[in-house]
Formats: structure tokens, C-alpha cells, sequence
């Protein structure tokens, strides 16, 4: 199984201009699916984001093309302060 925690973490850490303040937890829900939660400081919000979503929208992707193998279904989710 791969860790998607430490994948989106990779991602998002390379995103933001403070990598410090970045925060990723994941629990699995009782169907199955694994959320990955992404914690950011505020001025980097915009940043995870990006324009009309394109940046999370291909984060999201990613950790699904990662799930598709062992066959797993996962969501990804930012978090506000």
C-alpha cells in the first residue's frame, strides 16, 4: 500500500514557501477510503490552491493514479485555519 501521506506531503511541501507549516494527516473511513487532510499556513492557501483550482485538482489526481493499483480509493482535502 502506498503512503499517501507522505506523497501528498512531498507535493505540498515543494509547493508552499513555508514548508514548515505544512501538515498532513490521513485517516481511513469504515468504506474503505483514505482522506488525506492538508493543513497550510494562510498566505500559502492560494498557493495549494492555484488558479481556479488547477494546483490541488492535479494533486488529487496524483494520489489517485497512486491508488489505482493496489486498488484503493483515495481524497485529498485542505483543511482552514
Amino acid at each position: 500500500m502506498p503512503d499517501y501521506e507522505e506523497l501528498v506531503g512531498f507535493i505540498v511541501r515543494n509547493i508552499v514557501s513555508d514548508p514548515d507549516g505544512v501538515t498532513i494527516t490521513s485517516q481511513r473511513s469504515a468504506g474503505g477510503v483514505v482522506k488525506v487532510l492538508v493543513r497550510v499556513s494562510r498566505d500559502d492557501m492560494g498557493r495549494l490552491i492555484g488558479k481556479h483550482g488547477v494546483t490541488i485538482n492535479a494533486i488529487r489526481m496524483v494520489a489517485r493514479a497512486a491508488a489505482v493499483k493496489p486498488g484503493e480509493k483515495v481524497e485529498v482535502d485542505i483543511l482552514e485555519d
